[in-house]
């Protein structure tokens, strides 16, 4: 992954982090349920932003730039029809 990508992703999760934490202090504080729902489909949608973000790294990086030494080690070992079907079972954990 490029450095720029995986600075994003880390700052999101960090950002993500700080809802979990909002949410847990919004239950100890028996804040209003509907308020807390609004939060936690927040951080879903956050958490499916990264998803978005590590799928299409992946792609660019390890799928796409097959063999041009971009990819991570794990993919270099591996062939393109391999890494197609790693990132179908991918999606396929992703959008259950």
């Amino acid at each position: 992954m490029q450095q720029e990508a995986r600075q994003k992703i880390q700052n999101r999760l960090k950002r993500i982090s700080g809802q979990v934490t909002g949410v847990q202090r919004m239950v100890e504080e028996d804040r209003y349920c509907v308020d807390i729902l609004t939060q936690v489909a927040a951080i879903r949608s956050a958490l499916d932003a990264v998803g978005v973000a590590m799928l299409t790294s992946h792609l660019e990086s390890c799928v796409v730039g097959h063999g041009t030494e971009t990819e991570h080690a794990c993919a270099k070992q591996m062939t393109q029809a391999e890494l197609l079907d790693e990132v179908r079972v991918s999606l396929e954990r992703f959008l259950k």
